[in-house]
This record gives C-alpha cells, structure tokens and sequence, in this order.
C-alpha cells in the first residue's frame, strides 16, 4: 500500500514538459552559457550548477538595475523554464526585484530524474549561487513556490531562519493529501509540508484560488493557519491553478506585500526565534497548548 500510494503522489508532483521548451549552449565566442530564446537584453545571467546528488540544473538570474530583494522562484510541476519567461520579466518589472529561478532535475535542460530529494539538493545549489556568486544575504531572499513547488520552498525556509519572508501559491499541504482526505502524516508521503510550515520564521504570504480544482483552497487556508507569523493571504475569487497571475489583484497584492517587507524588522524575529533552546521549548510548549484547546 506504502509504495503504491508513494508511486501514485510522485506521478501526480512531476510532470516536465516532454520536450523540453527551451534549450542551453555555450557562446562560441566568449563561452557563456546561452538560454535559446533570450536575447542579451533581458539582462539575464544562465547557470549550469551542480548538485550534491550529482544532477547539473538550469538557473536563470533575472537581474532589476534596483532590485530591493531577490525572489528564489520555484515553479509547478508541469512547467519549465522556458515557459515562465514572461511571468519573469513581469514580476522583475512591477516589483522591483531580482528573479532567481531554476529547472528541478529532470526538467527542462537539467539532468536527472525528478525527485523529493533531488528538488531538495536543487534549491539548495541554487540558494548557495544567490550567496556565492552574487553575495545575497539570506535576509533580502523572498522565497516563492508555486504548487509542487512549495515543497522545495518550505523544505529551505525550516532550515534556514533568517529569509526576509516566503510566497506559497496555489501550494500543497503534502502529496497525499492532494489525492486523498487523510488526518494523519504518512511515512511514505511526500512533501510534507504541513509539517515543514511549523518551522518557518519569516513572513509567510498564502495565494490560492477559490477555484482550485486541482489543489483545493483548504491546503492554502490550513498552510495560512499554521503560519507563525502571518501575512494577509489572497484568496482570488474564481482563481483556478494555473491563471492566479491573469488576476489583476495578483500583481497587486504582491507588490503591497513586497513593499510590506521593505519595512520588516529582522531584531525582534531574532532575539524570539532563533534565540536560546529554551525559547524555542517554550515556543513548541505554547504550540501545544493551543492544540490541546481546539
């Protein structure tokens, strides 16, 4: 039943677009790496970074001249790099940021096999390029996943607690329960994100459409619930899976939000969260007790 139900979650989480809608190559002149159909000026610098599961990834580096933070962008599981190219320029444009975005293995022009763990060493490369190559601090990182891609989000954000906020849209509470009604955590789950968001520090900014027929509303409203530090969600009224950016409030509301985290102080989340290991006992204590009282 374990390996059944695990086959059936990876089938629905990964779904790379077959053929791929984009290709990378070496400039015969200067030897940069190329993205086929980017011309130099979109101002976007293309990776080829390896993995510590040994699987080499596409990442696209969309710089803004003023970027305020970076959005470490992590997309659906049936799209790749070659199809967010818009959404990019888009989200850099109105925004104000720089773009990180990357294929998982096994997607686009990166090598492998689409996985849980091989998205976990995915994300991983391309949050240590943000801090190696480009000097980014973790505290002008917004981190945003999109449906399966709020896995590999919410796997960086409970490790690492000094994000400036997270974005998850149209996300998922864990494999399983897309597919099925469970209460409980399985061992043979994947993505388990209801988990995860317990350990998260920064802002966390909830999107999901009312008409999600896909992943339902209440994977976004329980993920919101258990936010400890809570963002005002957008709930799009009418919004399916995949049009939530054709909403003119989508663009709106993330703007407010980005704006929002300009003005964020990082000293109290500090001294509260990544404090000493009593503070955090305490923090695990009170969470219970509000458990108990539901």
């Amino acid at each position: 039943m374990g390996n059944v139900t695990s086959n059936v979650a990876a089938k629905f989480a990964f779904f790379p677009p077959d053929p791929p809608t984009y290709d990378v190559y070496k400039d015969e002149d200067d030897g940069k790496l190329i993205f086929s159909g980017l011309t130099a000026d979109k101002n976007v610098d293309v990776h080829l970074l390896d993995t510590k599961c040994g699987n080499k990834i596409v990442a696209t580096f969309w710089k803004h001249p003023f970027g305020r933070f970076t959005i470490l962008y992590s997309h659906g599981n049936a799209a790749d790099l070659g199809q967010m190219q818009e959404l990019f320029i888009e989200l850099r444009a109105h925004l104000r940021v720089n773009i990180m975005s990357y294929d998982y293995s096994g997607y686009g022009a990166s090598t492998g096999k689409p996985s849980e763990l091989n998205t976990y060493s995915d994300i991983e490369a391309v949050f240590n390029c943000l801090r190696n190559e480009y000097e980014i601090k973790q505290e002008d990182i917004i981190l945003y996943g999109q449906s399966v891609g709020s896995g590999p989000t919410l796997h960086l954000a409970a490790n690492h607690h000094r994000l400036r906020a997270i974005v998850l849209h149209s996300a998922i509470l864990s494999g399983i329960r897309v597919l099925y009604n469970v209460k409980m955590t399985f061992w043979f789950d994947i993505f388990k994100n209801i988990d995860k968001i317990r350990n998260v520090r920064c802002p966390v900014l909830v999107i999901h459409g009312t008409n999600d027929d896909i992943v339902d509303l209440s994977h976004g409203k329980r993920l919101w619930e258990l936010s400890a530090e809570k963002y005002d969600p957008l709930w799009v009224q009418g919004g399916g899976h995949c049009n939530l950016e054709t909403f003119p409030e989508y663009i709106k509301h993330l703007r407010k939000f980005v704006n929002a985290m300009e003005k964020h102080s990082f000293s109290k989340r500090s001294k509260s969260n990544l404090g000493s290991n009593q503070s955090i006992a305490d923090e695990k204590h009170n969470r219970c007790l509000r458990f108990a009282r539901r």
